[in-house]
């Protein structure tokens, strides 16, 4: 994970300026690759060439850039680069590379900006193999071009490989498109929501800027302090899915391949840890295999070394159960859920019925095979 640690030390210094060149622009101009500087003996060495330029927008910045500009600096090409704030086209001109200004989407001169009324594209306009259709921020574009150079460099792995390919997959469903969605205003669902969300990373980023009646509306701070923090959450969301969430698929997988060892009717799951992120997984593993029958519940200790049964929800982001425990133990604890369902041990049941938990993995398994029976499921044994 050499790339991980380099990219964190990236961080510490994310290069951002207003002019071109920054404050020490103007000794690199005129300077061509092919100049040179004399040295104290009389020697000539060829001076370095300038950094490069990434271009974006100055005054409020937003999610989409903020990332777009640390993912492009994760690039060799752009290492060194510094982020230049501007609007002005002259300037913008001169960048090697510009994201949400400019009002041109062309990859091939590297221009990202997707505010013009004539951009519609998405992931899957862009990559047909892939399944999304939500239209694309700065963040987006820059992901969907660079996405997989950028991890595997990170991760030491095939830029084509099976790692890189599930864990881009996996960033962009899990974390880019949320930023794409809130810049383009795109509603997460139809209707007026149940309760308001404000501390979205792209709203943890917008109180970065400078408050209305700020005396200092200076924004270059804040966009640094953007940068570091998109950034950071970035790098944090690609190493729990590298050495936490991929690894949990052979668990999962190997859990399904042997559940009818756990109960006769193959709707119960077991797992021997907590805590194993298993629910996509699971879903995935249910369509790649063909089960004939959709799983119910799973089964896992705690780390206090109780048990816990827990209903398989109907989808990866919902709180509906497929099969919620029985609504009349529900809220129950201890002896007097255990008279009421009859199985000895018991601890609780959750109000929402989606958890509960017994002092053994018998107790526990139990419990299971009676919600199956309650819930009309296949015959367990």
């Amino acid at each position: 994970m050499r790339g991980l640690s380099r990219a964190v030390r990236l961080m510490a210094g994310t290069g951002v300026g207003t002019g071109i060149g920054g404050s020490g622009g103007s000794s690199m101009a005129g300077i061509g690759p092919g100049a040179s500087v004399a040295t104290a003996a009389g020697q000539k060495r060829p001076r370095p060439e300038p950094a490069p330029l990434i271009g974006t927008h100055d005054g409020t910045f937003h999610c989409d850039e903020a990332l777009a500009c640390f993912l492009l600096r994760l690039l060799p090409r752009y290492r060194d680069a510094e982020v230049v704030r501007t609007r002005d086209p002259q300037r913008l001109a001169q960048c090697d590379v510009v994201v949400d200004v400019g009002g041109e989407y062309d990859p091939e001169r590297h221009r990202y900006d997707h505010h013009q009324r004539s951009f519609t594209e998405s992931m899957r306009s862009l990559r047909p193999d892939k399944p999304w259709s939500t239209k694309l921020s700065s963040a987006g574009l820059v992901y969907c071009h660079f996405g997989s150079q950028i991890l595997a460099a990170l991760l030491g792995q095939p830029e084509d490989g099976p790692v890189v390919t599930a864990l881009y997959d996996k960033l962009y469903e899990n974390f880019v498109e949320e930023i794409d969605a809130i810049d383009n205003g795109i509603a997460q669902a139809e209707g007026e929501p149940r309760y308001a969300l404000t501390t979205t990373l792209s709203a943890r980023v917008g109180h970065l800027n400078p408050r209305w009646n700020d005396p200092d509306q200076d924004t270059e701070a804040g966009f640094r302090r953007a940068m570091e923090l998109v950034g950071s959450e970035f790098l944090d969301r690609l190493d729990f899915y590298h050495r936490a969430w991929l690894p949990a698929r052979a668990l999962v997988e190997e859990a399904v391949r042997r559940r009818f060892e756990v109960d006769s009717s193959g709707q119960v799951l077991e797992l021997p840890q907590g805590g194993c992120p298993w629910k996509e997984h699971l879903f995935q593993l249910e369509k790649e295999l063909a089960l004939p029958r959709p799983l119910q519940l799973v089964l896992f200790p705690d780390r206090g070394g109780q048990w816990r049964v827990q209903s398989v929800p109907t989808g990866p982001h919902t709180f509906q159960s497929r099969l919620p425990l029985p609504e009349a133990w529900r809220g129950l604890r201890d002896e007097a859920l255990s008279q009421l369902c009859g199985v000895p041990g018991c601890v609780f049941v959750h109000a929402s019925g989606f958890i509960g938990g017994n002092r053994s993995r018998e107790g526990a398994l139990e419990m299971a095979r009676r919600a199956l029976r309650h819930g009309g499921g296949t015959q367990s044994g």
